[in-house]
């Protein structure tokens, strides 16, 4: 049982724990959410399955960037940081997350800096479309506009703008973005991200046997331009 090797918060202080449950995820071991999301600000534990990749994704993730020898990893809408804390344990790559609410970059930072592994997980405060992203090897989406579809109740808070038309918007910078970066560039998607992959990617590896299909994607060619219509001759 793995929780055989967990020692309980009595034992530990706050941060011995964090380091054991560290080393845990370093060696491949993959223990239940819950012991990671406890690090994690109470009200924000209680939306961990909702809005935040499961430690099992993130140990995924984590072998396929190894074998594909991605080195630079960018998350877009990284919430409180789950995912790139996690991965960076599991594997060897640094990480950025773009995240548009300001709380959860703080969240997030604390994270990082709790597991030790903020020398190679950083993360900044923006919006896709608005924010310069950082060149990277793979650029990592969990439905992260997904929220915009939500019934108000269901929103994380009323912080950022949400609805369909933040939605449309989200999906049409990222379907450009994927377009625009250099061929080689991978895109993974967890649950899709509500847009289309652009046919200039191939699909080079996925995952079934999760909560919600994990999918990489290479940019193998560049995208096809759009024909234009012959210009007919004036007429004199």
């Amino acid at each position: 049982m793995l929780s055989a090797y967990l020692a309980t918060g009595d034992e530990l202080s706050w941060e011995q724990a964090a380091q054991q449950l560290g080393r845990i995820l370093q060696i491949g071991l993959c223990p239940e959410d819950c012991e990671f999301d406890r690090f994690l600000p109470y009200e924000l534990q209680l939306v961990s399955y909702q809005y935040w990749s499961g430690l099992a994704v993130a140990k995924r993730a984590a072998t396929w960037f190894s074998e594909l020898g991605a080195r630079t990893v960018v998350d877009i809408g990284s919430g409180a940081g789950k995912f790139c804390v996690a991965a960076a344990l599991f594997g060897r790559c640094r990480f950025t997350g773009l995240e548009q609410r300001p709380r959860l970059v703080a969240a997030a930072r604390n994270l990082a800096q709790l597991f030790g592994v903020d020398d190679r997980v950083s993360f900044i405060v923006g919006a896709m479309g608005e924010a310069a992203l950082p060149s990277a090897d793979v650029y990592y989406f969990y439905n992260p506009f997904g929220e915009n579809l939500f019934p108000p109740t269901d929103h994380l808070d009323d912080s950022v703008e949400l609805g369909k038309d933040r939605f449309d918007r989200d999906i049409a910078a990222v379907e450009d973005f994927l377009r625009r970066v250099p061929i080689g560039t991978c895109a993974l998607t967890y649950n899709r991200f509500g847009g289309r992959i652009p046919s200039c990617y191939d699909e080079i590896r996925v995952a079934r046997d999760l909560p919600a299909v994990l999918s990489m994607w290479r940019k193998a060619r560049e995208p096809r331009m759009p024909r234009t219509a012959p210009r007919r001759p004036d007429r004199g």
